[in-house]
């Protein structure tokens, strides 16, 4: 019987390069016990999924200190809490929860996103129940998300409220219309008759302004719902004053009760349909959740096939994935072949051949054959789970942009009440006119709108990041996407980014005199310790050849430059210059590198006690699409650079094919060195995006304005990137840049909008030129306009390849 499979994360010193990574996870794998470990070079850490019942983490930590790594206790770090917020209006609802919440002296920060309602905490103990009852209090329905539970679009929230004011909200809507067409109609205005109607329409229909106005007052936070109370509120009571205790002019009562009503059903319809709207903004996500199939087919030990649910699917089982459907979990398969469509994961139409040995990843679609799956990670380990948590973590992100309109919103309101203030006294002091000071005070208070100002950002980053989903692109965050437009400068890794990372050994020449067998053999031994892709090349090219290796012994690398064994007694080098002692070539081993570096091709030179026997080139072709994407970016303004560890001969000629310049090639470079090239660039003030895989220059990335991992869903592409380009193509790079510029300029084009509205409306409120009635439906239908524009972002369409 299987016993429960437990999770470690393991802090490891002294990893440098991918080889170290490969040794660990070879090592801890071969581990009784050990069903997985996963290592992760740009943050230190091994995730070990391991039965407790077989081995014990102790035995673990030993082993990585055998391999002469130093594994350390994982750190206490943040808990980072996601909760669910109900009855959020505006911008000023968000800075009250993140005021309220940063209050407390364990949370580091508190982000609250208006249009996804959802609060964003990092807390030094997780004392999630403390927060929500903070929410509470402020006068909001708080909960703990529920990662796994599906999203829902919001269509029903307030719409039996919303009817209720709409019903009766009718005939004081046709009262006013009589009048104004001269209809003979007393009943409909008759004090009484209008309080009937008006008061449910107030006090029930408008009970949830009532409730966070008196929040927001008590907290010291003003916002919306204040304002929208304070306003109905006060066109109802001077109605009321009006009817019954001042007597009646030559012109009857004058009444307002229908304006109080109408802005109430107007607001609540406005709110109603912003809903709708902004529960559109989620379908990336929810298309996402719903890829992940419910249930999957499992063969038992036995043979037989059992319907299991996803939850219950753990590593190791065998999966049957029938021809049309999902593949459950990420796995290998064991027996079949068949075509994937992994769109959903690389935004690719065209399906891709798998067979026996080949990963599969969950979520895609099976094609026309059976497979047998063996699950490697199920759940919240998967890959598809993975681009949900960053795709949902994204859209809560701020993007700088929004800071001017953070500031605004803080001191919106109480400006907007000092406005009315004084709206009401100038028509007062000037006018003399009591009844139009108030109608027009009324106005300032409901036309005022600082919840177009809080979606403005957060909703066309909600869309652009679904859409991105949908292209290939993951975004880490908002502040990424908005740099991205700026960017002047594109620096690419050379190896893996602009070639195929598919390395070949094209020519292996050895000395006069020295059997070519024996160096190969002699090279391919002391490669087979290597994780390497020249070294795994080599180590091919040897076996395609039959040569037998001999035993290497006393195994030593250096990152960057290469390996050294002990083969019977002799010290035997693989490197680069340098590394092996290049003083001396023979005449054709200098021939060959003059040939490899002509052709762009890398080499490494083997030596043995010191002296040069041969030299082994290495050819990467360089992806089809790389020299019409640099051209793309040249078009835009971008200068491309390249950095390679290549000699400064090969990287030129690399560089010529693709236009690069040779005063923006960085050749000779060493892992670690990347970063420092990255740091110069941005001292000279260029706007800087690094381009790699993410494997040996994580630092890199780290260190760019914005960094750009290519992989198909790699665990090191997601970790290291602040934008992830899920298929690994260069074209994807495009779309990244495009999906920048179209969701900033719909934030822009939300934000001016939501200034200019209010820029203009609250003066000619404060004027008299507008009717509360109007400022009331203006007010509800400018959040409505905003959140519509940023779905338009929806109807985006990728460009086509051979447009690209």
């Amino acid at each position: 019987m299987k016993g429960d499979i437990m999770k470690q994360d393991i802090k490891i010193k002294g990893m440098t390069c991918a080889s170290c990574v490969a040794r660990i996870e070879r090592a801890l794998g071969k581990e009784e016990g050990v069903r997985e470990v996963r290592v992760n070079l740009a943050t230190e850490k091994a995730i070990v999924d391991y039965d407790p019942e077989i081995v014990d983490t102790e035995k673990i930590y030993d082993k990585i200190r055998f391999l002469g790594y130093e594994p350390a206790e994982k750190p206490e770090e943040d808990k980072a809490v996601e909760i669910d917020i109900e009855g959020m209006t505006c911008a000023s609802c968000v800075a009250r929860i993140e005021k309220g919440l940063s209050s407390f002296p364990r949370v580091k920060r508190a982000h609250v996103n208006l249009a996804t309602e959802k609060c964003f905490v990092e807390t030094e103990d997780g004392d999630v129940d403390s927060l929500i009852e903070k929410i509470e209090s402020l006068g909001y329905k708080a909960r703990r998300s529920n990662p796994v539970q599906e999203l829902k679009q919001k269509k029903g929230e307030g719409a039996g409220r919303l009817i209720l004011a709409s019903v009766l909200t009718l005939p004081l809507l046709a009262g006013m219309v009589f009048m104004v067409a001269g209809i003979n109609a007393p009943l409909f205005h008759i004090p009484w008759f209008q309080l009937i109607f008006a008061a449910p329409v107030q006090f029930i229909g408008g009970l949830p302004f009532y409730r966070k106005a008196w929040h927001s007052v008590r907290s010291l936070s003003p916002g919306m719902d204040l304002l929208i109370a304070m306003g109905t509120t006060t066109a109802f009571l001077y109605s009321i004053y009006n009817g019954f205790f001042r007597s009646v002019d030559g012109n009857g009562h004058e009444l307002y009760f229908e304006t109080s009503a109408m802005i109430i059903t107007l607001v609540l319809l406005g709110k109603y349909l912003e809903n709708r709207a902004k529960g559109k903004t989620t379908q990336a996500i929810r298309k996402l959740i719903g890829m992940a199939p419910k249930t999957a087919l499992v063969e038992t030990e036995d043979g037989r096939l059992e319907t299991r649910r996803i939850e219950e699917i753990v590593p190791g089982d065998h999966l049957i994935v029938r021809p049309g459907e999902r593949v459950p979990a990420d796995g290998h398969i064991l027996e079949g072949a068949s075509t994937v469509d992994e769109s959903m994961l690389t935004g690719e139409s065209l399906p891709v051949e798998k067979a026996q040995g080949d990963r599969v990843t969950g979520g895609t679609v099976n094609g026309t054959g059976s497979l047998k799956v063996e699950a490697d990670r199920v759940g919240k380990d998967t890959v598809l789970a993975h681009i949900i948590r960053i795709v949902e973590e994204a859209q809560g992100t701020k993007a700088p942009v929004q800071k001017l309109a953070d500031r605004v919103a803080a001191h919106f309101v109480p400006a907007v009440l000092g406005i009315a203030l004084f709206t009401f006294l100038g028509w007062l002091l000037f006018q003399g006119n009591t009844s139009h000071g108030l109608i027009a005070s009324v106005s300032v208070l409901v036309i005022a709108c600082p919840c177009a100002l809080g979606l403005a950002t957060p909703t066309a980053l909600m869309v652009g990041m679904g859409k991105g989903a949908e292209w290939g692109v993951l975004v880490r965050n908002g502040e990424s996407l908005e740099r991205l437009k700026d960017i002047d400068a594109m620096v690419f890794d050379k190896t893996g980014t602009l070639t195929t990372g598919s390395i070949r050994v094209s020519s292996a020449v050895s000395i006069k005199d020295y059997p070519e067998e024996k160096f190969l053999a002699y090279s391919a031994s002391a490669e087979a310790f290597s994780e390497h892709p020249f070294a795994r090349a080599v180590v091919d090219f040897a076996s395609e050849k039959g040569v037998e290796l001999p035993r290497a012994e006393k195994f030593s690398a250096e990152p960057g430059q290469g390996v050294c064994v002990m083969i019977q007694g002799k010290e035997v080098r693989v490197g680069r210059a340098g590394y092996v002692p290049v003083a001396y070539l023979a005449e054709e081993i200098d021939k060959a590198r003059e040939e490899a570096a002509a052709r762009g091709d890398s080499v490494v030179f083997t030596s043995v006690d010191g002296d040069v026997v041969g030299l082994i080139s290495f050819s990467d072709q360089l992806k089809k699409e790389a020299g019409r994407v640099l051209k793309r970016l040249k078009e835009r303004g971008i200068e491309s650079y390249m950095i390679t560890g290549d000699n400064e001969k090969t990287a030129r000629a690399v560089g010529e094919k693709l236009g690069i310049p040779s005063d923006r090639i960085f050749s000779r470079v060493m892992p670690g060195e990347k970063a420092k090239k990255i740091e110069e660039l941005r001292q000279k003030g260029r706007v800087v995006a690094m381009v790699g895989d993410g494997i040996n220059d994580a630092p890199a990335l780290a260190t760019a304005h914005v960094g750009l991992a290519m992989g198909s869903g790699t665990d090191v592409a997601m970790e290291t990137g602040d934008v992830v380009l899920m298929n690994g193509r260069l074209e994807t790079l495009l779309h990244a840049l495009d999906l920048s510029r179209l969701t900033m300029r719909k934030i822009r084009q939300n934000l001016f909008w939501a200034f200019v509205y209010n820029t203009l409306g609250i003066p000619l409120a404060a004027l008299g030129l507008l009717q509360p009635i109007i400022a009331g439906g203006a007010m509800a239908f400018s959040s409505v306009s905003v959140v519509s524009n940023s779905l338009s972002l929806k109807r985006a369409r990728r460009p086509k390849e051979e447009s690209i």
